[in-house]
């Protein structure tokens, strides 16, 4: 009996122990409040992925300024206008693949933001660089 019994509460603790793991197991833009879900770093070079279809999503990221940065637009199926992609700051101006993945190299950004629109101007998204 006294077997079961530490046999059940080795296996409760184990599961514990493993929850916590699990859990507690985030990469670095988890731990990091000023990277958002859509930006991870991969060997020192930052990567934002934004999508656009029916406007781009997410409309506000926050990322790491002063490291190499791809910022990577995806595209599915998409025939509105923010296949037309234009950001001003960094003379970019492109129709993009109807389904696809345009990378744009962003240098090592500085503090500051980017703002990205269809060419319309109907749909935005902001990458705030901190």
């Amino acid at each position: 009996m006294k077997k079961n019994i530490s046999i059940s509460i080795s296996i409760i603790l184990l599961s514990i122990i493993v929850s916590f793991i699990i859990f507690d197991s985030h990469d670095s833009k988890a731990n990091d409040p000023a990277i958002s879900e859509n930006i991870e770093i991969v060997d020192g070079t930052q990567y934002i992925t934004i999508n656009a279809r029916g406007g781009y999503s997410p409309k506000v990221s926050d990322a790491k300024a002063s490291i190499p940065t791809k910022l990577i637009i995806k595209t599915d199926e998409t025939y509105d206008c923010s296949i037309s992609l234009v950001i001003r700051s960094i003379d970019y101006q492109k129709i993009l693949e109807v389904t696809g993945e345009e990378i744009i190299d962003m240098n090592e950004p500085e503090v500051g933001q980017i703002l990205g629109m269809c060419s319309m101007g109907m749909y935005n998204f902001t990458v705030n660089f901190n």
